[in-house]
């Protein structure tokens, strides 16, 4: 099981390319696109509520019966933190093998993660290369999986930009996404 941590904050086409890209050209057989309703590294004040963030995974997702919305970090204190996030879902379904889906930037920061060590020892970590950022820390780790995976340079803050500026962000967001967002008045203000 990959699990795909992200604010979404929205998700937007970049998010569901890495996530089906990483279905189809590693190990992995399913995706949790897991929405963190604050990543101790980000400020929380341009958060959208967490479940409008998870109703737009929903919609993202809807027709990929292998990735899936997951509200698993909502049950826990905030910040979410990584490993106690890894350490509930042992507890709540012991069967399974999780393995992480982040980007270069991320794994150029690992080291600084609550008990980076425990993650690294007992789980994969699917990594995607992102521009400008420099992954050779752990470049060598036997549970460090390098994906070549297409990227688009899009961010969810460009994506919100936008649309605060009445821009449209149609070929940006799933479909789905974008009737929604056209429809709300979700990150307007």
């Amino acid at each position: 099981m990959g699990l795909f941590f992200g604010s979404f904050n929205p998700i937007h086409i970049g998010h569901m390319i890495i996530a089906n890209h990483m279905l189809e050209y590693t190990e992995l057989e399913n995706i949790w696109m897991v929405v963190s309703p604050q990543n101790p590294f980000k400020q929380k004040k341009s958060l959208a509520p967490n479940y409008d963030r998870l109703h737009l995974v929903h919609l993202a997702t809807a027709e990929n019966s292998k990735i899936k919305a997951s509200k698993i970090e909502f049950n826990l204190p905030v910040p979410s933190y990584t490993i106690d996030t890894l350490t509930y879902l042992k507890e709540f379904k012991p069967g399974n093998e999780y393995a992480l889906i982040m980007g270069g930037d991320n794994l150029a920061s690992f080291h600084k993660w609550k008990n980076h060590e425990m993650i690294i020892a007992h789980h994969d970590i699917y990594v995607y290369k992102r521009p400008r950022y420099r992954t050779h820390r752990f470049h060598d780790h036997p549970r460090v999986h390098f994906v070549e995976a297409p990227l688009l340079d899009i961010s969810a803050t460009f994506v919100r930009k936008a649309i605060k500026e009445n821009k449209s962000v149609q070929y940006l967001v799933p479909h789905e996404v974008y009737e929604y967002l056209n429809s709300s008045h979700l990150y307007r203000k």
